[in-house]
């Protein structure tokens, strides 16, 4: 899939890419998510499970193992990259605020 698609990320799109940075399946990387946004973002199974299916589909994440219906994923290179750059995208929009909002 081209990376297009995903120019920009959701807050669930990159904070599920973050969590993914180890090995996880749907219900830790829903708790992961909770843990990193302290609790801001939450993410239902349906929503969690149709991106990860996005994900899985763009080469972004790979499914690793499969114990019983419990799946396990994790970030492959392109989605490393495509979270780098989604996270130097959000910096820069931090960065050009700045000067209007701290008047």
């Amino acid at each position: 899939m081209a990376r297009e698609q995903f120019q920009s990320l959701t807050e669930q799109m990159y904070y599920i890419l973050l969590a993914l940075t180890e090995e996880r399946c749907g219900v830790d990387i829903s708790r992961q998510v909770g843990e990193i946004s302290g609790d801001r973002i939450q993410i239902g199974p349906g929503t969690l499970y149709a991106l990860l299916e996005k994900f899985k589909v763009s080469g972004m994440i790979a499914e690793t193992a499969m114990e019983g219906r419990k799946r396990f994923y994790k970030i492959t290179p392109y989605g490393r990259r495509v979270l780098k750059e989604e996270y130097e995208r959000l910096k820069k929009l931090v960065e050009e605020g700045k000067p209007y909002v701290e008047l």
